[in-house]
């Protein structure tokens, strides 16, 4: 998010309106020369109808710097992946995911996704856009000579315009705007790494349960929250006096992300409206049991402590002897050994929805 910052005689540029300061990143003043480590070009923890325009906008350019996970962190922190009206539009006016003024997407959108419009509300259109202006800023960054790293420059000239990265030679310092393009450049370069990844699980086959789990290994990389997560993707959760806590606070009410039962119901929603809990997903669906050793992709698998009455987990069957699940508080969505993915003696069996 934007506004504008007027000054006699100085370039006008955009800075984020943000609540940067309660991110609490502490940095060296060289930091961005040392945050930004090539990640590859893995992606993860990323919803669905965001990642293929992030891989598409980073295919279309061709400067070096240019990573997917360098617009993943951009657009989180831009809108947190957000895309209504009401939850991605600034004070000063800037709208959509990727947080553009009308007056400058005009320059850089295009009717990306082919839908007859030009839309900032459209994440194909937005995040490409994103990534042409970014793709620009990059090649100035190389060519201007500035001292640091070539992606910090260039997200300083997203955040503030490039006029401010020539103003100060470089990114601007903390002094200016209250530290707000510095700490902008500074978060996300920081948390590059939370949506770098070996990329997207490679599903083979087609039908309910492939479709499923390529759907939730789109959310790889996405934090455990006890209670969080519904069909429409993740959310904050909350604790239960059991559950939930991390070090002896409550982590879910403050994590957005999935736990094993709305991760599951995530990846077969609309198609299979399954019930919320894992419990309930297996009274669901027990009339439809497998084998261990006929299992596929998308097959559903539950833990409990003793009986189907009391189970606990549910993990998505992802092939080659590997699972898909949200494991616990601390953790993320991940990949893990059928065999380890929780204990041995407490697998219950498997069911195809």
């Amino acid at each position: 998010m934007k506004v504008l910052i007027g000054a006699a005689g100085a370039v006008i540029g955009l800075i984020v309106l943000a609540v940067l300061v309660t991110v609490g990143v502490i940095a060296d003043d060289d930091a961005f020369a040392t945050e930004a480590s090539d990640g590859g070009g893995g992606l993860q923890g990323v919803p669905a109808e965001f990642r293929e325009w992030i891989l598409k906008a980073d295919s279309a350019c061709k400067e070096p710097a240019m990573a997917p996970a360098l617009l993943a962190a951009q657009l989180y922190q831009e809108s947190k992946f957000k895309t209504s009206p009401e939850e991605a539009t600034s004070a000063a006016g800037a709208q959509g995911p990727a947080q553009f003024l009308p007056s400058t997407f005009a320059t850089w959108g295009r009717d990306d996704d082919g839908n007859g419009r030009v839309s900032l509300w459209d994440i194909g259109d937005a995040v490409m856009a994103q990534g042409r202006m970014m793709c620009s800023l990059l090649k100035q960054a190389k060519t201007s000579g500035y001292p640091g790293d070539v992606r910090a420059l260039a997200l300083a000239g997203y955040n503030a315009g490039w006029g401010r990265v020539e103003q100060f030679r470089g990114v601007p310092p903390r002094s200016f705007a209250g530290g707000e393009t510095y700490n902008y450049v500074q978060v996300i370069l920081s948390t590059m790494t939370r949506f770098q990844g070996p990329g997207l699980l490679q599903v083979s086959g087609s039908g309910a349960g492939a479709d499923a789990l390529r759907k939730a290994a789109t959310r790889m990389g996405t934090p455990y929250s006890w209670g969080g997560g519904t069909p429409a993707g993740p959310s904050t959760g909350f604790c239960d006096g059991t559950n939930g806590y991390l070090g002896g606070k409550c982590s879910a009410s403050s994590t957005v992300g999935f736990d094993c039962s709305s991760l599951v119901q995530y990846a077969y929603w609309p198609k299979t409206k399954l019930p919320r809990t894992a419990a309930a997903q297996y009274g669901a669906t027990s009339d439809r049991p497998v084998s261990r050793d006929s299992l596929k992709p998308g097959d559903l698998l539950f833990w409990s402590h003793g009986s189907t009455a009391s189970i606990y987990h549910i993990a998505i069957y992802a092939g080659s002897g590997n699972v898909l699940h949200a494991p616990r508080t601390g953790r993320v969505v991940e990949l893990a050994p059928l065999t380890s993915a929780m204990p041995e003696t407490d697998y219950v069996g498997a069911t195809r929805p």
